[in-house]
């Protein structure tokens, strides 16, 4: 699978950004940090829809991970990098470097989106701007959104900009501290997914969500994921003759119709084991949830203080 972004060429294959169009949903991200990168597809190839959509990884995102789509298949190459990083498993000297996701077909009146991880290098300085090339082939035609602006150049003046965020500090990111807008999944509706900070060398850290189920089926939550855990499990918490008990909740997590479920401190929480990095407080983190019937879910975990009660950085005593 060969990943390409080239001068498109010949009739029905010059874009305009009236025409089509390809974003990051998120604009803003900070050094160090993981990125959730959503290419968002906004309209077809002059009305014909769109079935292969393909991204070039570009250097300084480490790491990266593709989200498998319903109905598209997946495929990555892998390549060296120009230099060696130091990421949240260690050093890295090469890794994805393209993204193809094909097979599919999106209308031309409809919109989707493309979703991949990847650690922002550390080396990356606020204010610059990176620039993520995206392929678009549809049944006819296609658009290569691959301008990068020159030294001096505004990005408004090309033609087929490529998506872009920028580089802030952790404490500038719009948002980090404003509430999280809920996610859907299916009947799940999903709000508020935070961390707390943990001190470095620390092996376990603690998360928390509130799930509503609006369906007629139940759903199970089994698990979740983010970079720097080795794996992520749910945990009850519970007194017992004055004794703090804790146990894994190996069958997962059941969420019935019409009801919901919050994991919080001191009882139902998720569970971060085999840390190789440390959340900091006011970070934001990518990460999944894992459902029985919903799938896997992209969601944004803000990290609050160490020892908080809740996303906003309250503070209570406990282990």
């Amino acid at each position: 699978m060969k990943i390409f972004v080239p001068a498109v060429i010949g009739l029905g294959l010059v874009a305009s950004a009236a025409q089509a169009h390809a974003v990051l949903e998120r604009k803003q991200a900070s050094p160090g940090s993981t990125y959730r990168g959503v290419v968002q597809i906004m309209h077809g190839c002059d009305g014909k829809p769109t079935t292969k959509v393909s991204v070039t990884i570009p250097e300084g995102l480490i790491g990266a991970k593709p989200m498998p789509k319903p109905g598209w298949t997946l495929a990555t190459t892998r390549g060296a990098y120009a230099k060696t990083y130091t990421t949240h498993h260690g050093k890295a000297s090469e890794g994805v470097t393209g993204i193809t996701w094909s097979g599919g077909s999106l209308p031309d009146d409809e919109v989707d989106e493309f979703t991949f991880l990847a650690q922002v290098a550390d080396t990356f300085e606020p204010g610059a701007t990176v620039y993520v090339p995206v392929q678009q082939d549809c049944t006819e035609g296609g658009y290569s959104w691959s301008d990068i602006p020159k030294p001096g150049q505004d990005a408004h003046d090309l033609k087929a900009a490529a998506p872009a965020f920028r580089i802030v500090q952790a404490a500038q990111q719009s948002g980090a501290a404003a509430p999280a807008t809920a996610i859907k999944a299916g009947d799940l509706t999903i709000e508020t997914p935070w961390l707390r900070a943990t001190p470095n060398g620390a092996k376990v850290a603690g998360g928390y969500v509130r799930i509503t189920n609006t369906g007629s089926t139940p759903d199970v939550l089994t698990g979740a994921a983010v970079p720097f855990a080795k794996s992520g499990d749910i945990h009850s918490m519970s007194m017992e003759g004055g004794v703090m008990k804790m146990a894994p909740v190996s069958e997962g997590l059941t969420i019935k119709p019409g009801e919901t479920v919050e994991l919080k401190p001191g009882g139902y929480h998720l569970m971060f084991e085999g840390l190789t990095g440390a959340p900091k407080a006011g970070e934001t983190v990518a990460g999944t949830l894992t459902f029985k019937r919903a799938g896997t879910v992209p969601v944004s975990f803000s990290v609050a203080p160490i020892g908080a009660s809740a996303p906003g950085g309250q503070h209570q005593h406990q282990h």
